[in-house]
């Protein structure tokens, strides 16, 4: 059985930023932990493929800033997957997560994501194996079912097999995955929230850490969860407005000060000058940045400029800063 430290075990997966593809490369990491110093975050669900026959540093590197972070791994043979996890701890993740979330048609053809849930018994070994071969956590980030059953009892057997093999930390995408007729999107928003079918394997799994995820978009909506979770993933809300890690940060580490509006920008505008100075186009690194000061007076002249790819091509870090001389400055987010 994993042992996770009583460290982990009470704060650990408080605040996780969720796996996104396309979205939370190390730029977009980057930035979401000045926001979040406690944060838990998560690369892009990255293929076994990718890693056996792709360029390895590419898929994993990452800023030493970033820590704690994990790798998430999509496949469903259990040598890759040892392999990838043994990768992904020597490259100095503090976390292995396997997806058996996606819906994609792309990813149901490479026979892993969601619909890994209808075969218990391979995700265990895929686990096990994984397990066997790195000391780090090995997690699994699921849904709650498959299609349009709505079974409690479905769920409880697929995290009890898991559960068995002495995974102790479970993501549970509160809705179910419907494989065919809804696309990734539909499937954030058409499946029903049912938070009290997740709650049920708190209760039903007390000592495994339960993270709560979907539809979690606020402060206050992550609060009124937290009684019954062990922590809460969000997902697309700091993509469309940054500032609710900032907030969330601030309500549940008060102890911990947040940067000024300056310091912020200042490491953005250093962090985009090194970025840039070993190739990396300004546009990938200001991508998570644009809904920043959403509701700010000007916020359009922040998302314009660092949108305009004349002003991209010519600019270096600095853009960050006069985009932001265009918002005007406060003295906190």
């Amino acid at each position: 059985m994993q042992q996770l430290p009583e460290s982990l075990r009470k704060d650990g997966w408080r605040l996780c930023v969720a796996p996104m593809i396309d979205v939370t490369d190390q730029h977009c990491r980057f930035f979401h932990r000045l926001l979040a110093p406690h944060a838990r975050l998560y690369t892009e669900m990255i293929t076994t493929g990718a890693l056996t026959h792709g360029d390895v540093q590419r898929h994993l590197d990452f800023n030493l800033q970033e820590h704690p972070v994990a790798l998430q791994l999509g496949g469903s043979e259990t040598e890759a997957l040892a392999r990838a996890a043994r990768l992904g701890e020597q490259w100095g993740y503090d976390e292995i997560n396997l997806n058996c979330g996606c819906p994609s048609e792309r990813v149901q053809k490479g026979a892993f994501g969601a619909c890994l849930m209808a075969e218990p018994n391979l995700v265990a070994d895929c686990i096990k194996a994984m397990q066997d071969v790195v000391s780090v956590p090995v997690t699994v980030k699921h849904r709650l079912g498959l299609n349009y059953e709505d079974s409690y009892d479905f769920v409880r057997d697929f995290v009890g097999k898991i559960y068995d093999t002495g995974c102790r930390v479970f993501i549970i995408h509160a809705r179910n995955a419907v494989l065919k007729g809804l696309s990734p999107k539909d499937n954030r928003d058409v499946p029903p929230l049912r938070y009290d079918d997740a709650a049920r394997l708190k209760a039903d799994f007390p000592d495994a850490v339960m993270v709560l995820n979907g539809g979690l978009s606020t402060l206050e909506m992550c609060d009124a969860q937290l009684s019954r979770f062990d922590g809460v993933m969000i997902g697309r809300a700091p993509w469309h407005d940054p500032v609710i890690l900032r907030q969330i940060s601030d309500a549940w580490w008060p102890q911990e000060a947040a940067l000024s509006e300056e310091a912020l920008i200042d490491a953005l505008v250093d962090y985009a000058n090194k970025q840039v100075d070993q190739g990396v186009p300004l546009r990938i690194m200001v991508r998570p940045l644009l809904g920043l000061f959403n509701g700010r007076p000007n916020s359009r002249l922040w998302r314009r400029m660092l949108s305009d790819s004349k002003l991209l091509n010519q600019s270096r870090g600095e853009l960050i800063r006069q985009a932001w001389h265009q918002v005007g400055r406060m003295t906190q987010l």
